[in-house]
């Protein structure tokens, strides 16, 4: 198993959950600015070690989804920023800051969940 991508979530906003019933989930370094921060789950160290596929698959709070579509800005937004949206959707094609991965329930996440992704 290839580890392409690992983060541990460090402080969850106070409005992240708004975006659940939405299937989606914002990702941000610590460094978020401000007035992004409180929407966002901030996570520290962002360890990026390859490029992101379709058919990776996405390991947040223990929970295993396959990703279905890696939007065109995922791999430079996540190395520099440590930003990305996850959607719970399924979606073949999107928005290119996100990433999509099976429709599955939004899992619940907590200070101290590792976020990685990895290839079989």
């Amino acid at each position: 198993m290839q580890v392409i991508y690992n983060t541990t979530v460090t402080s969850i906003g106070e409005s992240a959950a708004a975006f659940i019933a939405d299937k989606m989930i914002i990702l941000f370094k610590e460094n978020a600015p401000e007035e992004l921060a409180d929407y966002c789950i901030l996570h520290g160290e962002n360890k990026v070690a390859g490029i992101i596929r379709e058919n990776d698959i996405l390991v947040i709070a223990g929970r295993e989804y396959t990703i279905s579509y890696v939007g065109d800005e995922v791999q430079t937004n996540l190395q520099q920023l440590g930003h990305i949206t996850l959607r719970f959707t399924g979606e073949k094609e999107g928005l290119g800051g996100s990433l999509y991965v099976e429709n599955k329930d939004v899992p619940a996440i907590k200070i101290g969940d590792v976020i990685t992704i990895h290839r079989k």
